[in-house]
């Protein structure tokens, strides 16, 4: 049985060309359908949305922090592929004992890049996988204009917003924001913390949860002079084949 290293960097053992995944991630759930393995992967999660309609035949093991155990025990699977930030560290824990848990661990669009290739390893599609890396690695190499500062929100009771040491943080500076949100990864900022701050952006993501039209009303009365934008987040966020789109959808906001 063929041995690889995760980005957690542990050993697993891993069956060649596995046949039965179990995918816990949302974005890895539409790159392994990207990589031509929709047929094999046997179960995922209820956000695993993309690609649309793909999973109304697959089995739905739960949320990415709620596992139902036994349902993937029926399945069975000869791979599990998840994320440290995404999962729980008791269910990975529990499934690990069971059975090949790969992990992965991104912060950077180099980390995302270094996934892609090595579950193109683990499942023997390293060929098409170094394509989409590559394809993505080019198209981040042209850097888009500064728009100016900006504040990320992913929830809103409490506030929340992206920090450093984040994915996004990351993709915001390549679509030219700069993150006002120094401290690391999600903190809770309050109504007084963001008109100190006074971006010249708030962005309302799309997710995890889901800001309208309405929020814009909102802060809108908090930050006048701010630029309040709905955005996508699956473009800041998800880091497997949706990267492919990333750049075009930074670009779009130029021109909001």
């Amino acid at each position: 049985m063929p041995t690889f290293i995760d980005q957690l960097h542990r050993i697993i053992d891993i069956k060649s060309n596995p046949q039965r995944i179990v995918s816990l991630v949302p974005s890895q759930t539409e790159l392994l359908v990207d990589l031509g393995l929709g047929d094999r992967i046997v179960g995922v999660t209820k956000f695993c949305i993309h690609p649309k309609g793909f999973k109304k035949d697959k089995q739905i093991i739960g949320g990415t922090k709620n596992f139902h155990f036994d349902k993937i025990d029926a399945l069975k699977p000869d791979l599990i592929i998840g994320n440290k930030e995404e999962n729980y560290r008791e269910g990975i824990e529990e499934l690990s004992g069971k059975y090949p848990v790969w992990m992965s661990d991104i912060f950077k669009l180099s980390d995302a890049c270094e996934m892609i290739r090595g579950i193109g390893e683990i499942t023997s599609t390293l060929d098409k996988a170094t394509l989409i890396a590559d394809a993505i690695v080019s198209q981040f190499n042209e850097p888009l204009p500064k728009l100016g500062s900006a504040v990320y929100l992913i929830w809103n009771d409490p506030i929340m917003c992206a920090g450093s040491n984040t994915f996004i943080d990351q993709m915001l500076d390549f679509a030219g924001f700069d993150n006002l949100i120094n401290a690391e990864r999600y903190p809770s900022v309050s109504v007084d913390n963001l008109q100190t701050l006074n971006p010249q952006y708030l962005l309302l993501s799309s997710e995890p949860y889901p800001f309208k039209e309405r929020h814009i009303e909102y802060f809108k009365k908090i930050l006048s002079k701010t630029k309040i934008i709905l955005v996508d987040g699956e473009p800041f966020s998800w880091y497997g084949s949706k990267l492919l789109g990333s750049m075009t959808y930074f670009k779009s906001l130029h021109n909001n």
